[in-house]
């Protein structure tokens, strides 16, 4: 552990220090978030915080290839040389549009390019299991692991990117989640189902580090964004590392219970937040018929916000339902008991209610009913009874027996 400990603390302490200078920098080449209608901040805020986190990625591969402890990563491979290419290309799509805004199909050409780079340097999925299947797993063809690996970029690029709506969340989220997959890996190593030439653990501890070197000037109030240009860095990373341990473990290995988990449906559970919140985005935008360019105020940290939660405690429950979900995955792993998740369960459930019945948010439906009790109702008039208007040959009201025209007003 001392090797990753050695990188990961090489990426925390650049991306932390490289920070100051980003925010020294952002305002005086015009890299500033403005508020928007779909924002949070209400000052203007420098961006470019993902120029911090993509040089902490650059220092910590170079102290890792001059360690002889990931010698068999860097000698003779051309995976390390591939995502530094393709976390180039993403970074540099991201600060453009951080800097000039950039329509979304050229981002997604841009994701799409990054993809492919990992793709044609090697860093692709070997084999694809699929759960409760009969057939033992899928022996992928470069065609289609090619593919996957670039729809696999694309989709956690932009759940990344998503999910970055409020200060120190999509930080701490990936910081979670970097350090669950590491475990994972770890895991799989140690039961020989992992090589050693393996680069995921070494790209999952570099996630690790970036994040927590960039989360204390971005936790509430944020001092720097990361922006596209570190949102889909680090979407990127996690796929890269979900590529590389997931998609190249044939045999099943999650823990006897959970015998029909397949090795990649691990990290997906692990990042399950950003997953979600991109799959409910989608399915949104599908039944209104909105573009899917167009934004909205509709995302989970949103949600959440509306509930009565403030920003510093939204981000908190999404955090702990990261972690939850991590621990959901990886308990199995460590104790190959089932009912080792009952306390995972239990603790889930009194997240939900704490969600959902903290005394602010009952606070906040309070003054929300009485708000709507003191609105002022316009009066309804009530219906009127039909009136007969009459009239006679003579004028005025008709005689008995004198024929008249009745009309109806």
């Amino acid at each position: 552990m001392v090797g990753y400990l050695i990188v990961g603390g090489t990426a925390a302490v650049v991306t932390f220090l490289v920070t100051f200078v980003m925010r020294w920098l952002a305002p005086r080449i015009g890299a500033m978030a403005m508020p928007g209608a779909r924002s949070v901040h209400a000052d203007p805020t420098p961006t470019l915080g993902g120029a911090a986190m993509f040089a902490g990625l650059c220092a910590a591969m170079l102290v890792a290839s001059r360690l002889d402890q990931f010698h068999e990563m860097f000698s003779g491979s051309s995976e390390a040389l591939g995502i530094l290419l393709a976390a180039g290309v993403m970074f540099l799509v991201g600060a453009i549009d951080d800097v000039r805004e950039v329509s979304p199909p050229a981002k997604v050409a841009g994701q799409v390019l990054s993809g492919s780079l990992l793709s044609l340097f090697g860093v692709t999925m070997l084999y694809f299991r699929v759960p409760f299947a009969s057939y033992e797993y899928i022996v992928l063809s470069p065609d289609l692991a090619s593919l996957l690996t670039v729809v696999g970029v694309v989709i956690l690029a932009n759940a990344m990117n998503l999910i970055d709506g409020l200060d120190g969340l999509a930080a701490g989220i990936a910081a979670i989640a970097g350090f669950a997959l590491f475990l994972y890996a770890d895991r799989l190593f140690k039961a020989g189902l992992l090589e050693g030439s393996n680069i995921g653990p070494l790209v999952a501890i570099i996630v690790v580090g970036m994040s927590v070197g960039f989360l204390p000037h971005n936790f509430n109030p944020a001092r720097i964004f990361m922006g596209d240009a570190g949102a889909m860095l680090l979407g990127l990373m996690l796929a890269v590392t979900t590529i590389t341990v997931g998609g190249r473990t044939a045999d099943q290995f999650s823990g006897q219970t959970y015998f029909f988990f397949a090795p990649l449906v691990i990290p997906i559970l692990i990042l399950g937040v950003p997953i979600a919140d991109t799959a409910f985005s989608f399915v949104r935008r599908l039944f209104r018929r909105q573009s899917w360019s167009q934004g909205d105020r509709e995302h989970l940290h949103h949600r959440l916000m509306r509930l009565g939660h403030g920003p510093r405690r939204s981000v908190a429950i999404l955090w702990l339902w990261t972690a939850l979900l991590s621990a959901a995955a990886l308990i199995p792993t460590y104790t190959n008991r089932g009912n080792a998740l009952v306390p995972i369960a239990l603790a889930a459930l009194a997240l939900l209610l704490y969600s959902y019945f903290h005394p602010g948010v009952v606070e906040v439906r309070r003054v929300g009913r009485e708000a709507r009790d003191d609105e002022p109702t316009e009066e309804v008039p009530a219906a009127r009874a039909p009136r007969w208007w009459t009239s006679s040959p003579g004028g005025g009201p008709p005689a008995a027996g004198e024929p008249h025209t009745r009309f109806l007003c």
